[in-house]
């Protein structure tokens, strides 16, 4: 008998997807992004950003588990940086405790934007008449709320007067 499928969520496929491709090219997971607020901290969750990590070539030299920790290469606005270098031990210890073994021996900070520009959208109007009759038939048997308010967002932006089509 074939065992019943469960259903997954977006982002654990988004993360299966992600994870070997930021491995491959940072040596960091969307775990690791994911959870950077808390690792970082309040003092520094706003104004950091880690970019990649450079793990050491092997040359024989590895520890008992095959693995020497790496260097962090985190972004960090302007004159925080300063602050972040004198943190950086504690930093350290707080992504060691995160991967539950010594992954990164020394944090690189490299001073960069780190937050795109926040842009102002204007939200759409409400739509009227077939529009919004025609939306509301789509969204009849969505039972979660928030769902149902997802989509009557999405609905209602993409079903604007001279809202751009696609060929």
């Amino acid at each position: 008998m074939a065992k019943p499928r469960v259903p997954l969520q977006i982002a654990e496929i988004a993360n299966g997807i992600m994870d070997p491709v930021l491995a491959r090219r940072a040596g960091i997971t969307t775990a690791l992004l994911g959870s950077w607020d808390e690792i970082a901290g309040e003092d520094f969750a706003d104004c950091t950003r880690p970019e990649k990590i450079a793990w050491p070539r092997r040359d024989g030299s590895e520890g008992p588990s095959g693995h020497q920790p790496g260097t962090l290469t985190i972004a960090c606005e302007g004159a925080r940086a300063l602050f972040l270098s004198h943190a950086q031990g504690e930093l350290i210890e707080r992504i060691n405790g995160f991967f539950g073994f010594p992954a990164v021996r020394q944090v690189r900070i490299v001073q960069k934007p780190v937050s795109a520009p926040v842009k102002s959208r204007r939200k759409p109007q409400p739509l009227r008449g077939d529009a919004a009759r025609r939306l509301h038939d789509m969204m009849d048997g969505i039972e979660n709320e928030a769902l149902k308010k997802a989509v009557e967002r999405l609905g209602t932006a993409v079903m604007q007067p001279g809202a751009r089509r696609r060929p």
